[in-house]
């Protein structure tokens, strides 16, 4: 004879308790924390200006002062100046921005009070890297905008162009994203965090071909410029909104895209291990 027997409500209450207490993935709280993390950023009207407006602004002083033809062709460098400058608008929006409002979330003891909730260190990465990515793409827009009706760029016109455009968009932003939270765990509060991320990417736009074109600078700037992801999100840029016959005015004579995929990836990865490794809920060293 059969002896099934009716599960107990020990066990239901058991069980239910078990999937009561499941916490959500660290994925998942990261993108809840995407929309007050918008509101936020929105909420800065000082700081949502100056995010926007400075690329764009720096793009149509500098185009206009280097406004000479390139031998032999029709593209002017300041077109040139005008499609690496998308690599300007990716680091101000991520690595400028994140290595200041983390260090002044952990300084105002957001990150502390944050600590105590399921969220985790990688969801909170996520969250930021998600406001990152939806502020670069507006400001993308918005000098993409400006390269087409002032310096006359051409937008890529096959698949193989915006898949090219977007994975260096993406790895730049990711690449840069982390970069900046890593360098607020040695800032003690925004302040001193400006000091810290806008002095390098100050030089690092001389020296990666955004603010002047690669051709006119010297070896050792550069070999410099190669080491970090500015240089070559901005030969990326060039190489889908520059003409194709504009390679001949890389260092390399080729546009290097196997290389500009590994660069950008291994500064994700790295810049993702060091930020796990040093991140600080507190300002308590």
């Amino acid at each position: 004879m059969a002896t099934d027997q009716a599960p107990s409500p020990a066990r239901h209450r058991a069980r239910g308790s078990t999937s009561a207490s499941a916490l959500p993935s660290p994925l998942r709280i990261g993108l809840s924390r995407v929309v007050p993390e918008l509101k936020m950023f929105y909420r800065r009207p000082e700081q949502l200006v100056l995010t926007f407006s400075m690329p764009a602004i720096i793009c149509i002083l500098l185009g206009s002062i280097f406004s000479a033809k390139l031998p032999n062709t029709d593209t002017s460098t300041g077109a040139v100046i005008a499609a690496s400058m998308l690599a300007y608008g990716v680091l101000s929006t991520s690595f400028i921005n994140l290595g200041i409002s983390v260090a002044a979330d952990r300084d105002t003891g957001a990150l502390r009070r944050l600590r105590g909730t399921p969220a985790t260190a990688t969801s909170y990465f996520v969250g930021k890297i998600a406001l990152v990515a939806i502020a670069s793409l507006a400001e993308a827009i918005i000098l993409l905008l400006v390269g087409v009706f002032v310096f006359k760029l051409q937008l890529p016109s096959d698949l193989l162009g915006w898949w090219t455009l977007t994975w260096v968009f993406v790895l730049g932003i990711t690449s840069c994203s982390l970069l900046g939270i890593f360098i607020s765990n040695f800032a003690s509060n925004a302040v001193s965090a400006a000091v810290m991320t806008n002095g390098p990417a100050v030089g690092l736009q001389f020296v990666s071909g955004t603010y002047v074109p690669l051709m006119v600078l010297p070896a050792w700037m550069l070999a410099i410029g190669s080491v970090f992801p500015v240089k070559w999100m901005a030969q990326g840029f060039r190489s889908v909104l520059l003409p194709p016959e504009m390679v001949i005015f890389e260092p390399a004579g080729t546009w290097e895209h196997g290389r500009i995929f590994l660069v950008l990836a291994t500064w994700s990865v790295v810049g993702l291990f060091c930020c796990l490794r040093v991140f600080r809920w507190s300002d308590k060293r």
